[in-house]
């Protein structure tokens, strides 16, 4: 199990290498990496661009935590997938500081010997880490900075595996 907190970017391919080299009891390694997305308005009536034309609402994004309790909410989300699931290794990677559109900002891998084992302990994590973790999004939007709350949609993620308990 490896959980990072970090400013430097990641090479996805080289942790998914990681977590099999030298075993040959790995038969799945699932992962999940997730890029800064510069929102756009969806529509903005007949005479403005719209979609992959339109100018991003979101300029950048500057993420914030806590050390020391964030690493600790994290390893406490890949102990309980271990104890869902029966998973030879976990990889967390999430990033800080200010970031741009396309940039990566959290990568996580499961290794196990199926499939089925890997994309539920990895959507699992990936799901609390959005409502467990405490990191802090601030966006920079034309109109200025604003503080990202929680989602609806996050927390009906995560609490679907709450009845897995």
């Amino acid at each position: 199990m490896s959980v990072s907190v970090q400013e430097a970017d990641f090479d996805a391919g080289a942790e998914i290498a990681a977590l099999s080299a030298g075993r040959d009891d790995v038969g799945a390694v699932a992962s999940f990496t997730g890029l800064v997305r510069a929102d756009k308005p969806a529509d903005a009536g007949a005479d403005a661009r719209v979609g992959a034309d339109a100018p991003p609402t979101v300029q950048a994004m500057t993420l914030e935590h806590y050390p020391g309790m964030t690493e600790k909410a994290l390893e406490a989300i890949v102990d309980e997938a271990r104890g869902r699931w029966d998973i030879y290794g976990v990889r967390v990677i999430h990033r800080v500081g200010r970031l741009v559109p396309g940039d990566r900002i959290v990568f996580v891998a499961v290794a196990s010997a199926h499939r089925g084992e890997a994309f539920a302990a990895c959507e699992f994590i990936m799901d609390y880490l959005k409502t467990r973790a405490p990191f802090w999004k601030k966006e920079e939007t034309p109109q200025g900075g604003r503080w990202v709350d929680a989602r609806e949609s996050d927390d009906h993620a995560a609490g679907r595996w709450d009845a897995g308990k």
